[in-house]
Parts: C-alpha cells; sequence; structure tokens
C-alpha cells in the first residue's frame, strides 16, 4: 500500500477528511495553521473557513455538531483560552454529531507568549483528552476521537505539540467514511444551557466520564508494551517517542494516546508488573498528578522539570546521568536578533513612534510584536489578542487618575488582530472616555502565522472573493469622528497623523495601510536602494529604521541589494540625502 510523508498537521487534515468531517473552523496560530491551509484540498468533501477569532470558530463548529454533521475547530494553546467559554458549556450538551477541538500546544515558546499546558483544560471542562504521537497516530486518534465524542456525548480535546504538529513521518490513506445526518430535532433540555437545564446535564457529563474511564481500560488509543519487569514508563505524545529513545531496550511501556480520564485500573495492573516506573511527560506533571493521587509510587518532575521541551539528550542527563560527548569547535554563531522584514509597511509606523519621548504604547500579538525590538524600541507591553486597545485603556486611566497628564498612550494592533479581539477594545475606549489613541496597522493579512486572509483581505480560505471589512467604517460606526488614514512608509505623513490625532478635539484613530511586501498576490516592485559612498557621512542615522537590509561597512552606510525592497524610509531619515533609489539623480 502507498504510503506518504506528512507533518502531524497535514496528517490531521487527512484525518479530517477520513472521518467524514462536513463542517471544520479556525483561527490560524502556529503551530496548528498549517491544519487548514491544508483543507481546501477536499472542499469537493466538507467546508472549511478562517473565523474571526477561536471563539467563534469553537461556536460554527459546536452549531455544526449540533446540527448533525461531524465538525473541527482548531487553534494553538492561547486561542483555547478564548475558546473556552462555548467549550465549558459544550460539555454540558454534548453533541448530535462528533465535535473534536485541536489545540496545538507550544512547549519552550517558540512562538508564543506563555508555555501553559492544555491538557488541564480537559480535566476542567470534564472531556475528552487524545493525544497523537507521530503523524500515522493523528490519522487513526483523529477518526477515533469522532467515534468517542459520539459515543460518550461530548467534545473531545485533541492535543498536540510543536514537534508532533511540524515533525514528518509515513502515513497510509484509508477511504473517507461518509457519515449518516440524523433528522434535526429541536432539543431544547439538551441544548439550552439554562441554569436548570445545566443543572440537570452535569450529573449526565459526570456518568459519560466514568463511563470513558472504563472504556480507556481497553481502547485502541493505550498500548501496554512488555519487555521487562525492571523499568517501567508511561509516557504519552511526542514525550513518548523521546523515553523510547533514552530507556534500555528492556524497559516496558504504558503508551497511552487516550490521556483524560486517565486509565486508572490499567495503569495500576501496569505499575505493579515493574520494579520501578516513571512518568515520562513535557510541561507539568499533568499524569504523574492523579497517578500519585491514586496511590501509585512513580518518578518524574522531581528529575525532569515542569519547563521547556524535552528531548532523548536531556531525559538521559536527567535521568540515568549520562552527559554526552561534545567537541569544542572554534565557530562562533553570529546572533542575529528577530527584525520586522524589509520593506515591512509597519516600520515607518514604528520609526515615527520611536521619536515621541513621552509616548506609551501597548502593543499586541502579531509581527509588529517587533516594534519592540531595538533600534526601534517602540513598545511598551505586549500581552494578549486585542490587549493592544485595551491594556492600553488601563494605562492611560492609571496615567489619568495619578496625575501623570504628560504620557500620550497608543494602543496598536494589526488587521486581523483588529477582526479577532480588537472591536471590543475599541468600544471599551470610546465607552468609557479613554484619553488614547488607537491605531491599526492594516497590512491586509494576517502575516506572523504565514499569510492567511481575514474579513479585511477581500479573500476567503478558499481563495475566493469575498465581502471586505472595511476597518474604517467598524470605528466610525463605534463612534469615531476622526479617523486617519496614512502610508507608514511616508514618514511626513506619518508623522502628520500622531500629530493630528494628538490634537483632535473629537475622537480619533489612526489606519496605517500598505500591503505586506510580501503577499504573493499584490505585484511589489519598487526597484532598490543604493548608497552613495561619496556623499554618506557614517552618521549611522539609517541604522535607526532597523531594516535588516541597511548596515555599515568601512565606516559607511551600505545596502544589501539581495534584501533591499525600494521602501525608502532609510532614505527619508538620512540627512544628507545620500540613499536614494537606484537610477534617480542625487540632488
Amino acid at each position: 500500500m502507498e504510503r506518504h510523508l506528512l507533518s502531524g498537521n497535514e496528517a490531521i487534515a487527512r484525518g479530517v477528511f477520513e472521518a467524514g468531517v462536513k463542517v471544520c473552523s479556525a483561527y490560524p496560530g502556529t503551530p496548528s495553521t498549517e491544519i487548514f491551509e491544508q483543507l481546501p484540498q477536499y472542499r469537493e468533501s466538507l467546508y472549511c473557513e478562517w473565523a474571526p477569532n477561536e471563539k467563534v470558530a469553537a461556536e460554527v463548529a459546536y452549531g455544526a455538531a449540533i446540527a448533525g454533521v461531524r465538525s473541527l475547530c482548531a487553534m494553538k494553546h492561547v486561542g483555547l483560552n478564548v475558546a473556552a467559554d462555548p467549550v465549558f458549556t459544550a460539555a454540558y450538551g454534548g453533541v448530535t454529531k462528533g465535535f473534536v477541538i485541536v489545540s496545538a500546544d507550544d512547549p519552550s515558546m517558540h512562538s508564543s507568549q506563555n508555555e501553559q499546558d492544555n491538557r488541564y483544560y480537559a480535566k476542567s471542562v470534564h472531556m475528552a483528552l487524545i493525544e497523537p504521537s507521530d503523524s500515522q497516530e493523528c490519522i487513526d486518534f483523529l477518526k477515533e476521537a469522532y467515534r468517542i465524542s459520539e459515543r460518550f456525548d461530548m467534545p473531545v480535546l485533541f492535543r498536540t505539540t510543536t514537534r508532533v504538529s511540524h515533525s514528518k513521518s509515513l502515513v497510509t490513506f484509508s477511504e473517507r467514511e461518509e457519515q449518516e445526518v440524523p433528522e434535526y430535532k429541536r432539543n431544547t433540555k439538551k441544548y439550552i444551557s439554562t441554569p436548570a437545564n445545566a443543572y440537570a446535564n452535569h450529573p449526565k457529563v459526570e456518568k459519560n466520564m466514568a463511563a470513558l474511564e472504563e472504556y480507556g481500560n481497553a481502547c485502541p488509543l493505550n498500548r501496554w508494551e512488555k519487555n521487562g519487569s525492571r523499568l517501567g514508563v508511561i509516557s504519552a505524545s511526542i514525550a513518548y517517542q523521546y523515553a523510547k529513545d533514552t530507556f534500555p531496550d528492556d524497559t516496558s511501556f504504558l503508551k497511552l494516546g487516550l490521556t483524560y480520564p486517565l486509565p486508572m485500573k490499567l495503569i495500576r495492573e501496569f505499575a505493579a508488573s515493574v520494579d520501578k516506573l516513571y512518568v515520562i511527560e513535557e510541561l507539568e506533571g499533568f499524569m504523574e498528578e492523579q497517578i500519585r493521587a491514586a496511590g501509585v509510587e512513580c518518578v518524574g518532575k522531581e528529575l525532569i522539570g515542569n519547563m521547556y521541551e524535552l528531548n532523548p539528550q536531556i531525559l538521559k542527563e536527567r535521568i540515568f546521568d549520562q552527559k554526552p560527548e561534545t567537541k569544542e569547535l572554534n565557530v562562533k554563531a553570529v546572533s542575529r536578533a528577530p527584525a520586522l522584514c524589509p520593506g515591512c509597511p509597519h516600520r515607518g509606523f514604528f520609526y515615527t513612534m520611536s521619536k515621541g519621548k513621552n509616548f506609551v504604547i501597548s502593543g499586541d500579538i502579531g509581527c509588529y510584536t517587533l516594534g519592540g525590538s531595538a533600534p526601534l524600541n517602540a513598545l511598551d507591553t505586549t500581552v494578549c489578542m486585542g490587549g493592544g486597545f485595551s491594556v492600553g485603556m488601563g494605562l492611560a486611566k492609571a496615567f489619568e487618575i495619578t496625575g501623570q497628564t504628560d504620557k500620550k498612550v497608543f494602543g496598536v494592533l494589526g488587521d486581523s488582530t483588529f477582526f479577532h479581539s480588537g472591536m471590543t477594545g475599541a468600544v471599551e475606549i470610546l465607552y468609557n472616555k479613554g484619553n488614547m489613541i488607537p491605531v491599526v496597522l492594516d497590512n491586509s493579512i494576517t502575516g506572523m502565522t504565514g499569510h492567511q486572509d481575514n474579513p479585511g483581505s477581500g479573500f476567503n480560505l478558499q481563495g475566493e472573493i469575498a465581502t471586505r471589512i472595511r476597518i474604517e467604517d467598524v470605528l466610525r460606526s463605534c463612534g469615531y469622528e476622526n479617523i486617519i488614514i496614512v502610508d507608514p512608509q511616508d514618514l511626513t505623513a506619518m508623522q502628520k497623523a500622531v500629530d493630528d490625532a494628538l490634537a483632535s478635539s473629537v475622537p480619533a484613530a489612526i489606519i496605517t495601510r500598505r500591503p505586506c511586501i510580501l503577499i504573493k498576490r499584490i505585484k511589489q516592485d519598487f526597484g532598490k536602494c543604493a548608497v552613495d559612498q561619496k556623499t554618506c557621512v557614517g552618521c549611522k542615522s539609517c541604522l535607526k529604521v532597523g531594516c535588516p537590509a541597511v548596515m555599515i561597512r568601512e565606516k559607511k552606510a551600505f545596502i544589501d541589494s539581495t534584501q533591499c525592497t525600494g521602501c525608502t524610509v532609510c532614505a527619508q531619515v538620512c540627512p544628507v540625502h545620500a540613499i536614494q533609489r537606484e537610477g534617480e539623480q542625487h540632488e
């Protein structure tokens, strides 16, 4: 049978197809994004969309499950914080057809603002938790997740990690299993979650969880590998793969795929069969805590800790005290700090803001978070999606009540984030009379996660033309009377926009608008910038814009033509006009 090399995310998309899923909704977020980028190839069999945020995605998918079709929503780990409201209630209501929530966790925070362990959501919500450890399991376990969801009348949390999402392994495809769609029948006691109905539904949840635990003792997702009685390891997800590489060949393994509720009967039997039991898991001691609470002796977090990713070498060092053989290389790696791309439209905005001595700038989650890096240093905070406006409001109110009237607060977020969770913050500023300026950096795409479309881009996930929601229309309908739209790469206009917003006698907002230089469907060819070495005085003013293409060579400015996009921001800050586009005459 033909085999295919797929990443975990690609395999999940294939599993969605094979499981007969019909409705899929998500908000992009690394490391989960590629799942939905792969789904349009199956568009003849299912519907998929980018939702404005994770809460909406979960609600859309849950509505489809109520209507009688299998559904899926996907998000990165912090996205589940946004989606938690409907997910908690969905556990009480249950499902008509299978409802699966993919949470892609990010140990070591490769692209995230925290390292939360979302396994605890399953425990708190009272829903099944399934964890695959490779790409084949991403397909097989996902199909089983839908069977569990329907059999035990509950949503299922399907948790991956960065390494499972992005590592590739061989998989075998199967045919799609079309699912019967039952006739829709109103069920108000099940799906209208009033206090009385929820009160009556809670015992059902507990009963189903108890039945699910019993199922876990013999289910196909949990596997006992008998190799010896000296050492035993309980593990799951990618940590299982690391443990297999670490422990000796005579180690027995209890490899868990259904990790909540834990199969305690099976675990006790396994523990009794070995002399010493280890629990190997990344991040928190989620399984270990429950196993210890059940009275089973084990070793785990006291050796391997609860921070950052594991790997075989870490386990060898911390468990068996095996130090690696190292060889010193006489090569020093060059330190390269993250920076906005050459030609990034956000650079002009942040350069302008960096000159404001009394500016306090609350940022947000996106590629524009790099505006806080040197040499721009133009952000004070970055907390969460939408926090650019709301955290800024808190800063402004604190300055207001403490008499710090010299502080000028700007709240910054991107176009996709504005639709995700920025609109409520924009309303908050107006409704509660915030003394601050909201700024939307509109680059016409969801940039940081790899160029996904959003409600302001004019296209949907399938690449079809869609209704384009205009940010200025939303702000105007909220009550902003002075909306200033500016090209941020025109530094003179950018400075004027900031000055005009600060001087406005009516509620003002700024929209910086220029497409991301990397959008494939937009051709942007502006030529290259170059430095006249005779004119350059080596003042290094051009370095202050933080463009990777601009550097100093032999005490003079130099522009790497392989990186330059010809945006001219560096040229505009050069005090002696030594930088111009190639082919243009110097004055």
